[in-house]
């Protein structure tokens, strides 16, 4: 079945220029009109770490805040949250909303940002990895949430948006956990899936104003890329989006397990856009991050050739040590805890890795690099 993605221009972070875009995605969406009046709506934010707004690693705070009136016109009560990386509680919220200007939107809208650190317990009977997991308990408490996400590549994913974004509704530090449990790409898919199946996104929107490309989601480079978009299919939208920025659809692992599930087939064919078309929209594609191609040849080789295979060409994280200031974000992200941290600086024991890159994503400093294998560099380059 098709599904409708909207597509409009905005140039800047301007914030009459957000607004107006953001309100013309909306406006097209004629299901949150009759659905939404009057409901308690979380507006689930990209808050990953303590970012400021220009490094185009959070979702911008005037996007939100478009988002926040928008919703508060159809006199709904909005809360802004999110659950970053790291410990899940008030002083850590409260830090990182104000970093990342979310703490301003709340100030000048009138909405509620959520310091509510209560965690529950919920069954997803409809999982096909998660039937119980663990969320933050405002993500529970309201009638919709929408997912307001960013546009970036993603060392282990390839790609984050509307589906991935979701993942902030898993407590702190119980990321980690996960990350452990469904230590490669094709499970943690069906994870992310699971998530965004029980929450149901009434609308999900990618602040695609400035991405990220490379090394994302935080220690890539910044781009410009000028739009906003928005869909009531978080499987679609992010589908049109990798499309734009010339990613093959099928190769990011959240859209290739959502079409094996039947939720979306993968194809912008089936995609309707609304405002600016696909066609119209021409950018060169996105650098991909130093991790990525290390499965090419997966399809090609039967299963215990691969897992030998991939596991020579994967790409390992590595320290900077003039960049590292010890402050152990990397050691407490480590969903394998092979980080030690007993001699001042990062060790790694690379041959326990799982490669899920949380101490590259979560480094305040960019101290984590991604160093592809020696044998990645001799035979692809």
């Amino acid at each position: 079945m098709a599904e409708t993605v909207y597509i409009e221009r905005c140039g800047s972070y301007n914030y009459k220029e957000v607004e107006k875009a953001v309100f013309k995605c909306l406006d097209g969406i004629e299901s949150i009109r009759q659905r939404m009046i009057g409901s308690k709506v979380l507006v689930k934010v990209n808050l990953l770490k303590k970012n400021k707004p220009e490094d185009a690693v959070t979702t911008h705070p005037f996007v939100a805040e478009a988002i926040v009136r928008y919703l508060q016109g159809m006199k709904c009560k909005v809360i802004i949250g999110d659950s970053p990386g790291g410990p899940y509680n008030i002083k850590m919220l409260s830090s990182i909303y104000k970093a990342s200007g979310m703490e301003e939107v709340a100030q000048r809208t009138g909405c509620e940002l959520n310091f509510n650190t209560s965690v529950i317990e919920v069954v997803n009977k409809k999982a096909e990895k998660l039937r119980k997991m663990q969320i933050i308990k405002v993500a529970n408490d309201v009638d919709f949430v929408v997912s307001a996400a960013k546009l970036k590549t993603h060392s282990m994913m390839t790609y984050t948006g509307a589906v991935k974004n979701l993942f902030g509704v898993i407590p702190g530090l119980t990321k980690t956990e996960y990350h452990f449990k469904m230590n490669n790409t094709e499970n943690f898919a069906h994870h992310l899936i699971d998530i965004c199946q029980y929450i149901r996104p009434v609308f999900s929107i990618i602040d695609a104003i400035e991405g990220m490309e490379g090394d994302g989601p935080t220690a890539g480079d910044k781009r410009s890329v000028g739009l906003i978009m928005a869909s009531t299919s978080p499987y679609a939208l992010d589908t049109a989006a990798v499309h734009l920025i010339g990613i093959d659809p099928l190769s990011v692992p959240t859209i290739k397990i959502a079409k094996e599930r039947r939720l979306f087939n993968g194809s912008v064919k089936d995609i309707i856009v609304k405002g600016i078309g696909l066609e119209d929209i021409d950018m060169p594609p996105f650098k991909l991050p130093q991790s990525i191609s290390v499965n090419f040849f997966s399809d090609k080789a039967p299963k215990f050739i691969k897992n030998f295979l991939v596991d020579k060409f994967r790409a390992k994280p590595v320290f900077d040590y003039k960049r590292c200031t010890s402050c152990g974000s990397c050691m407490r992200g480590c969903p394998a805890g092979i980080i030690d941290m007993s001699m001042g600086k990062p060790v790694l024991d690379a041959s326990k890795c799982i490669c899920c890159f949380c101490c590259h994503e979560l480094c305040p400093e960019k101290a984590v690099k991604i160093k592809k294998s020696l044998l990645h560099k001799i035979l692809i380059g």
